[in-house]
């Protein structure tokens, strides 16, 4: 018995050192693994960008609505990007050497469909060449070849905020899903005295940009990241597949400079014109207002306009006021994509805007920021930021005014013989609805442009973090919106409204400079002539037409 109790207890004491020795073999394995994981995250991570190496991290493939700043300097990385590893790149420390000393650079890239005798690894030099045979251009819709669903990209920016440097191109494609791409960054080499190109193929990240309506299409940021010291490039082509020979050609735009930041420089962004736009007298209106309010420059998408419009703008493009871009995106407006694309025009318009000009208006032709307290924007903003703690303010929210058109004209109107001050909106319709609406509901803003990460039709999306948007108190400025009534018929007249003649301080400036312009435009560009200043008689009568029509 003895034996036998002594042989069980040497049995017992081995199995608890076997479970000890278990339990220690499994704790050195998780610090090991712990380790691992640690080195990884500082060498691979942290070392980013200075060519250690390369690390992707893949974003959800669903796409998700989020309203919340997140750090910039992650922001290729971030679940809102939506990556697809294609393959891994390496060597980059000697891809820049090469690309600086104006040699095609090696570099591994991952065929997808390999030949059946071909490497799965191609280089620079396998892929398809410069291609020559388009004209590069800083603003037109092109087609981003072998993809199932449409894919296009109309230009390209440098954006080199918080270090973070990538190649920011404006494009148009699937909203779930959207396929992947690859892009070919061309640098400019001598080679003989004549210039060539070389390429470094990077794989591209796609970022779809809000508001959509959940419709197949959206605008799109297709972002090609940089390295540190990498130079930036003359071009880039947008591929879906890396053999693929280049089917768009954009030129990058860089408008950093050694110059220092603008100051008070202010612009506009206009959503495309559509619907064969040829209201030579609302364009001339809207221009010369906010040039007497300090706006400087205006940007315009042509989707569709008229000659008359089209002649004007001209004009203005010649005096460096004006750029008018070529707008024609293969994309049906409200049952494939919102509006004509608009949110890759007014995300083109920030970018391009960027470093250029310190404040950007983005609003409609019949919209007016109009200050209550001073004369311009630019005295408005002071006033803000003496008034308010603005350290951190990238946009000024204004909140919406109806002034509906169904109203009646303010009673000036009928004491002018002049058809241009009578045909003037901004002077003519006074009466506005009381109340206003909410900042986010039909509101409109002045944003910083290079604070601004994706600018939206009413407010801004995302900022660089650490800014946002300041509420303008309606006494210091409103927007004057005007328009018809939103749902349709009259109704909206019987809401409560008020009048509110503040544009009147421009009257004088504002109907000597567009009646200078019309005298002008009129025979240059063809104008038709004004209808006569409409008297009280008449406008007793176009009211009793409208009340029979009412009661008919």
């Amino acid at each position: 018995m003895g034996s036998s109790s002594g042989g069980k207890k040497k049995y017992i004491n081995f199995r608890s050192r076997q479970r000890a020795n278990m339990s220690f073999f499994i704790v050195v394995m998780f610090f090991a693994v712990f380790g691992i994981i640690v080195f990884t995250e500082i060498f691979l991570i942290d070392e980013r960008g200075r060519g250690a190496g390369v690390l992707v991290r893949h974003g959800s493939l669903t796409y998700h609505h989020r309203q919340q700043e997140r750090d910039y300097e992650d922001a290729l990385q971030s679940d809102d990007y939506i990556s697809i590893r294609v393959g891994a790149i390496s060597n980059m420390d000697d891809t820049v050497g090469a690309l600086l000393l104006g040699r095609p650079a090696a570099i591994p890239i991952v065929d997808e469909d390999p030949g059946p005798q071909s490497s799965k690894l191609l280089t620079e030099t396998q892929l398809p060449p410069y291609p020559n045979h388009i004209a590069p251009t800083n603003g037109s819709w092109q087609n981003v070849n072998g993809t199932r669903y449409k894919f296009f990209v109309f230009s390209a920016f440098f954006d080199n905020r918080k270090g973070q440097r990538s190649i920011r191109v404006i494009g148009a494609t699937k909203t779930r899903g959207p396929e992947r791409a690859w892009c070919r960054l061309w640098y400019k080499a001598n080679d003989n005295n004549m210039t060539t190109f070389i390429s470094r193929t990077v794989q591209a990240k796609i970022k779809v940009i809000r508001e959509n309506w959940n419709l197949k299409y959206s605008a799109c940021f297709v972002m090609c990241p940089l390295l540190t010291n990498q130079s930036v490039p003359a071009a880039v082509s947008v591929v879906a597949k890396v053999k693929s020979p280049p089917t768009n050609l954009l030129t990058v735009i860089n408008n950093y400079n050694d110059s220092g930041k603008p100051s008070n420089k202010f612009a506009v962004c206009i959503k495309p014109l559509h619907f064969d736009y040829n209201r030579a007298l609302q364009i001339l209106e809207f221009i010369e207002l906010n040039r007497i309010m300090g706006v400087e420059h205006f940007t315009f998408y042509n989707h569709t306009i008229g000659p008359q419009v089209e002649c004007i703008l001209q004009d203005y493009v010649d005096r460096g006021l004006v750029t008018l871009l070529p707008w024609q995106l293969n994309m049906l407006s409200q049952k494939e994509i919102r509006t004509e694309g608009l949110f890759a025009a007014l995300n083109d318009c920030l970018y391009r805007s960027m470093n250029m000009y310190s404040h950007v208006l983005l609003i409609d032709l019949d919209e007016y920021i109009i200050p209550r307290n001073n004369d311009t924007l630019p005295q408005l903003i002071e006033y803000l930021n003496n008034r308010m703690t603005t350290r951190t303010t990238g946009s000024y929210s204004f909140q919406n005014a109806f002034f509906y058109l169904q109203w009646g004209d303010d009673d000036s109107v009928y004491d002018s013989n002049d058809p241009i001050a009578a045909g003037l909106v901004t002077l003519k319709k006074t009466r506005r609805r009381s109340k206003l609406h909410p900042h986010k509901q039909r509101s409109k803003y002045i944003c910083r442009p290079e604070l601004v990460v994706e600018a939206g039709n009413h407010f801004v999306w995302e900022f660089i973090p650490g800014h946002g948007t300041l509420n303008v108190p309606p006494d210091a400025a409103i927007l004057h919106h005007y328009r018809i009534c939103e749902f349709g018929g009259d109704d909206c007249i019987k809401t409560a409204s008020t009048v509110d003649s503040t544009a009147f301080k421009y009257k004088n400036k504002l109907v000597e400079a567009v009646k200078e312009d019309f005298g002008k435009f009129k025979s240059k560009c063809n104008l038709m002539e004004l209808p006569p200043a409409p008297t009280r008689v008449f406008s007793k009568i176009m009211n009793i037409l409208k009340s029979g029509q009412k009661t008919m």
